[in-house]
């Protein structure tokens, strides 16, 4: 999805430095079943506080953010790297210092339906954090998380991976997918 040279696989992506930026890009290929690999970088940021430190987020299916946050040294929380923001903390903090480059490494497997529409399962994730698995099987029991840029029922399996713009300067680099076979 991201090599460095350019922003062709992204709706609103914008590249800097061979960076992708954390603008509010959408990919433009919908994804069910997937690994995901992503590189980001925090900025460094010693006079901000809580959510104004180095805030962007990866939203699988646009709906479940995987928080990006400068939470080196904190306790660990939901809103902090490495939390599915408002569903889970993560097992462990693994987030490190701002400036250095971090990994999120994720299998999501999405919600499914029936013919006639009908949700027959719920989604689930598991994400690694650093090489350090902080989510594992996780079932999202909910539509969305708090702020996606898609909150409506969900009615289907596929859905775009979006990486929001906070407002900070948050970084991009190595993103790619594979599709998985569903559980």
């Amino acid at each position: 999805l991201f090599d460095g040279s350019s922003a062709e696989h992204w709706e609103n992506g914008k590249v800097s430095k061979g960076y992708l930026m954390a603008t509010g890009c959408t990919s433009k290929k919908r994804f069910e079943d997937y690994s995901l690999h992503l590189e980001f970088r925090t900025p460094y940021m010693p006079a901000a506080q809580g959510q104004g430190r180095g805030n962007s987020g990866v939203y699988h299916s646009g709906r479940w953010e995987t928080q990006i946050l400068d939470s080196f040294g904190l306790e660990g929380r939901e809103n902090e790297c490495g939390g599915i923001y408002s569903i889970a903390k993560p097992r462990l903090n693994m987030c490190l210092p701002p400036l250095a480059w971090q990994t999120y490494d994720v299998d999501f497997t999405a919600a499914k339906f029936d013919a006639s529409g009908n949700r027959t399962a719920w989604a689930w994730i598991t994400v690694k954090l650093n090489g350090e698995v902080v989510h594992e099987d996780l079932e999202l029991p909910k539509n969305f998380t708090t702020a996606a840029p898609i909150n409506s029922p969900l009615k289907n399996s596929e859905g775009p991976i979006f990486l929001q713009n906070h407002s900070n300067p948050v970084v991009f680099r190595n993103i790619w997918v594979t599709s998985q076979t569903t559980r």
